[in-house]
């Protein structure tokens, strides 16, 4: 028995010799390892990222809340704003909600695969399902803090040709964490997206 090994590709090759007076013929076995550390170590990093960011998205959005008040025509109005009065912020809570949840069940199954000691991307239907996925929530992300962007972008700025004046000015905490929870979501939304450029480089090596 006769072996050579590659340590830069993986490949190892045996070959088995036949006893003196068999028939057996030469026995050739070829086992490629596919095991790529550096991508495996950057699928971590990148869904770690986009859950830290998912929950940061929605946790500073859950704390935009804010009590004013502004003067129109000479009467002072009270203000409440609340991110749940908007239908746009309550989709980007629910929105970085299931992408921290999707982040975490990937970051778990990695951790277990790792301890069972097998290929984190076994096969190219499960790496085409990864795939998917990630472009899923990176897509939702985005159209997420597109919308909520809208939003916040509307109380800043006011409505023009109309008394409605920008309410960032009584309720400034409101909007900053409404802003920062908006950039949280489309960082949140690259590292998605790098990861979908990480599946791909999977397929090909499979």
């Amino acid at each position: 028995m006769a072996s050579y090994g590659n340590g830069q590709n993986g490949l190892e090759l045996g070959i088995q010799k036949p006893a003196i007076g068999s028939n057996t013929v030469l026995e050739l076995n070829i086992s490629v390892a596919s095991r790529c550390p550096r991508l495996e170590l950057a699928m971590v990093v990148t869904r770690a990222a986009a859950l830290l960011m998912a929950l940061l998205s929605m946790s500073l959005m859950i704390s935009a809340k804010q009590r004013g008040s502004f003067i129109i025509f000479g009467i002072q109005i009270p203000l409440y704003a609340n991110w749940s009065f908007s239908d746009s912020l309550e989709s980007l809570v629910g929105i970085s909600a299931a992408a921290a949840a999707y982040s975490l069940a990937q970051l778990l199954l990695i951790a277990h695969k790792a301890l069972k000691k097998v290929h984190v991307v076994p096969t190219r239907r499960y790496a085409w399902m990864l795939l998917a996925g990630d472009q899923v929530f990176a897509y939702a992300m985005m159209s997420g803090g597109s919308a909520a962007a809208a939003v916040a972008n509307l109380n800043r700025t006011g409505i023009q040709h109309t008394a409605l004046p920008n309410f960032c000015k009584p309720l400034p905490r409101f909007c900053d964490l409404s802003a920062a929870s908006i950039a949280c979501a489309f960082v949140s939304c690259s590292f998605l997206a790098t990861s979908t450029i990480i599946d791909v480089i999977w397929l090909s090596n499979l």
